[in-house]
């Protein structure tokens, strides 16, 4: 019985993802990387924007088009927010169910009940990854009001510390080497037990030998003075996506966002100083309701004083249930395309900047695989999370770290690191 999983969205849908390919196989399940060989679909899907629907219904499509024969188990927020035409569907798990997705699937699918095996290798280098989504917590007490994922997935809810570990612990013992902790609201971690985020990654350093740590999306509030005082452990990775959503005070408050743009930049500043080597990323909402020029210069300006070097950049979308869908004043649909292409031409003129920066530094990059499956280059991350493509030796370098020099390619896009012919093995 072959599965093949497949995700849309967010880290977390990625961590599910995992952790039903672990249970799939399990099973005796084997996990595959096409749709074509599969006898079963799982697709994780995604509602956070219309763009996000649209993709999510487009996978459906194409998995329903590319394996007839298998059968198709859906869920995700799109699954449990929307209607879906059930024609090709076999199974339907909403988000509060899909804790036990694989024993709903077998049972309501009849599915061969195989004997237990214990996995040879992480399904994870089965689906041809290598970093590791852990899923920490779910769900988020605040409500941002363009937010749908909050009505999709709940209240917030945080796994125990001892869990955690002992995932992590597991995944270290079949090879993998980094892994990124993820959740809807990070930070949130531990307040339904009376722990906080700090505890969890204090845990994860002192009780594994996971040689990277990173850290999902972190709202850019809330956040403890002692946090900071993680990254002088090397193994706790220096970056940070801080979302940002506005620059603009009066569209921050009409998202019923935390933090006003003095409190984001006093965050930074701390965040800075206290990691000298620390690299920013975030998300942008453009074109949100109500939204002046005035105010996406203002956005334009604090992107730029700050210096991320990856933007997320949604076009607003309204979301049913969402209070931002009720705002009067919506901006035209060509005025919020071109904001986003303003924003992403500004990223790009950063990024470069950013790059320039870290020529003639060395930096340990983790080996994701063959840079567009060319096995002629490879590619994978810094420390700091900049992407670096390398020339190395014939052979198979996935799931290696190196220390590399770094260049810049020609191309601007990635670092660059030519090892051949250094004597790497």
């Amino acid at each position: 019985m072959r599965v093949h999983l497949t995700a849309l969205g967010c880290r977390l849908n990625e961590a599910e993802l995992a952790s039903w390919a672990r249970a799939f196989q399990e099973q005796g399940y084997e996990i595959v990387r096409e749709t074509a060989g599969a006898d079963l679909i799982v697709v994780n899907t995604c509602a956070v924007t219309q763009e996000a629907v649209r993709k999510s219904r487009k996978l459906l499509r194409r998995a329903q088009r590319q394996n007839a024969r298998a059968k198709l188990v859906v869920s995700g927020c799109l699954a449990t927010l929307e209607s879906l035409d059930s024609s090709g569907i076999d199974l339907l798990v909403p988000n509060p169910d899909k804790e036990r997705l694989v024993e709903i699937a077998i049972a309501a699918l009849d599915l061969p009940r195989l004997p237990w095996i214990a996995p040879g290798s992480n399904p994870l280098f089965s689906r041809g990854r290598h970093r590791a989504f852990v899923k920490v917590q779910d769900g988020c007490r605040h409500r941002c009001t363009f937010c749908v994922v909050t009505l999709a997935r709940g209240e917030e809810r945080s796994r125990t510390l001892d869990s955690v570990i002992a995932e992590i612990n597991r995944l270290v013992s079949e090879g993998v080497q980094e892994a990124v902790l993820s959740g809807v609201h990070l930070g949130g971690w531990g307040n339904d037990f009376g722990l906080a985020l700090p505890d969890l990654v204090e845990g994860v350093l002192r009780h594994t030998d996971l040689p990277r740590l990173r850290l999902g999306s972190l709202e850019p509030w809330g956040i403890a003075d002692r946090f900071w005082a993680l990254f002088e452990n090397p193994r706790c990775l220096p970056h940070l996506h801080l979302p940002l959503q506005s620059g603009s005070d009066r569209i921050l408050r009409r998202m019923a966002r935390r933090n006003r743009r003095v409190d984001f930049l006093q965050l930074v500043q701390q965040a800075r100083e206290a990691v000298p080597d620390l690299n920013l990323s975030t998300d942008i909402i453009a074109g949100f309701p109500g939204e002046t020029e005035a105010d996406w210069q203002q956005t334009l300006e604090l992107v730029e004083r700050v210096g991320f070097s990856q933007v997320h950049t949604f076009v607003y979308s309204p979301r049913r249930g969402t209070k931002a869908a009720t705002l009067p004043d919506p901006v035209p649909p060509a005025i919020q395309r071109a904001r986003s292409r303003a924003m992403h031409e500004l990223v790009d003129r950063m990024r470069r900047q950013i790059f320039q920066a870290q020529l003639g530094r060395t930096s340990a990059v983790l080996i994701e695989g063959p840079f567009s499956g060319n096995h002629a280059e490879w590619f994978g991350y810094t420390a700091n999370y900049l992407p670096v493509r390398l020339r190395l030796p014939a052979g198979d370098w996935s799931n290696r770290i190196l220390e590399v020099p770094l260049e810049l390619h020609p191309e601007g896009t990635h670092l660059y690191a030519d090892l051949l012919g250094q004597g790497h093995e």
